[in-house]
């Protein structure tokens, strides 16, 4: 079997697809926590891509419609371990788009702030319309002191 014209690859060419669940297997790496974490394709936005079915899809969906089933077009699967990169079927569920979006922007879920510091104990502080702030990062912040003004020419 030849290769198609113009291609680079020296290795013969197979039309014939392997099995997707094979070649998605081959890309989880299970972590302590349980998540199913993806080494294949990932996307600058940190969710993992698979081509199957003649498209390209994410990878949490694809493993959501294998393991678990459909999705309908109303739902989307939502990360509850808050990973992108996770594509555990026991780590997803189907909410609808509003209820997505209302988990991410909250930020409710995560259990520490950028810089890596618990949201937990003494270092949490709760504002009274529910915001949550780090006090290490705040600290880090108030120990810079002000930032410069810019005065412009006039």
């Amino acid at each position: 079997m030849g290769r198609p014209k113009g291609s680079k690859n020296r290795q013969p060419y197979n039309r014939a697809m392997r099995d997707p669940v094979e070649r998605f297997l081959e890309k989880i790496e299970v972590s302590p926590n349980g998540c199913w974490v993806w080494k294949g394709q990932i996307s600058s936005n940190g969710y993992g891509h698979f081509w199957w079915a003649g498209r390209m899809s994410t990878a949490h969906r694809f493993s959501y419609e294998f393991f678990r089933e459909f999705i309908p077009d109303n739902l989307e699967p939502d990360h509850l371990c808050r990973n992108r990169s996770c594509v555990n079927p026991d780590h997803l569920e189907l909410v609808t788009r509003s209820v997505n979006m209302k988990r991410g922007l909250l930020g409710g879920h995560r259990t520490h702030c950028k810089r890596g510091h618990p949201y937990s104990g003494d270092n949490l502080y709760v504002y009274p319309d529910g915001r949550r702030l780090c006090r290490a990062c705040a600290r880090i912040t108030s120990q810079r002191g002000p930032e410069p003004i810019a005065v412009g020419n006039e």
